[in-house]
């Protein structure tokens, strides 16, 4: 599923923005910052597929990924700046270094193009051990939930995929698939393609260890034009945590 944004006269001379979210994400966890960033380009949010309200596949890997994104941005003109978070970064990465015809300015948000050891199964657990039969409030789901997730703001965000209209509520991601596929999500398939010369920013949160300073040579060598730089005290969902501080790197770097 795709969401466009206008919120002013869109400069014909500028691209549209494309901005693609994280692992248990989707596009309307970036509307206000969609919203804002409109107002002087068309800015699209995709559902990435087995997220939100697009297809279910049973693969879920960067190639795949990659593919979805340039046929988005084909059917939008061809060309784009392309934000991408975690999960998303690494696909509009794979997008870029694949096929970079298509994209413009990127921007990657607190990921790396490496393999990560951690994982996130554990949340797939408790989302799977949550008995949605009965539940009509969000709180009431929380509630439920923090017997096995203790972090409040990891449950706010799992909690924006819950569909309590349906009948009886459901998880909008298809977790069979993520779980499934959790390794290749986790990963990084080297790639024989690019590397992507064209503008990169590497924008990270201050109190993640998502991107280590040994990851910055594998980025230069991918991405030789990449910049690099922090926002204090944000973690790893940097955009939730200091929005304003966000949008603005966002901002100076695509003028």
């Amino acid at each position: 599923m795709l969401t466009t944004y206008s919120n002013g006269t869109p400069d014909p001379a500028r691209p549209p923005l494309l901005i693609v979210h994280g692992l248990f994400g989707s596009a309307r966890n970036w509307g206000a910052i969609a919203k804002r960033l409109s107002d002087d380009r068309h800015v699209l949010s995709v559902d990435m597929r087995n997220h939100g309200h697009s297809f279910r596949a049973d693969q879920n890997r960067y190639a795949d990924l990659a593919d979805d994104l340039a046929q988005v941005i084909a059917a939008n003109g061809g060309r784009a700046d392309v934000l991408g978070h975690s999960m998303g970064g690494k696909a509009a990465m794979m997008l870029a270094l694949t096929r970079p015809d298509l994209v413009n300015r990127l921007i990657v948000a607190d990921i790396a193009p490496v393999a990560y050891g951690h994982t996130q199964a554990h949340l797939i657990a408790a989302m799977r051990a949550l008995d949605l039969h009965g539940i009509t409030r969000r709180s009431e789901a929380d509630q439920a939930l923090a017997e096995h997730i203790d972090d409040r703001a990891v449950r706010a965000f799992l909690l924006q995929s819950l569909d309590l209209k349906a009948d009886p509520p459901r998880w909008r991601l298809n977790l069979n698939a993520l779980d499934a596929e959790m390794a290749h999500i986790l990963g990084w398939p080297e790639t024989e393609t690019g590397p992507f010369t064209g503008p990169a920013l590497f924008l990270s949160g201050g109190a993640s260890d998502y991107v280590r300073p040994e990851h910055r040579e594998k980025i230069k060598a991918l991405f030789p034009a990449a910049r690099l730089a922090k926002i204090p005290g944000a973690g790893h969902w940097l955009h939730a945590e200091k929005p304003r501080e966000f949008e603005a790197a966002v901002r100076a770097f695509l003028a």
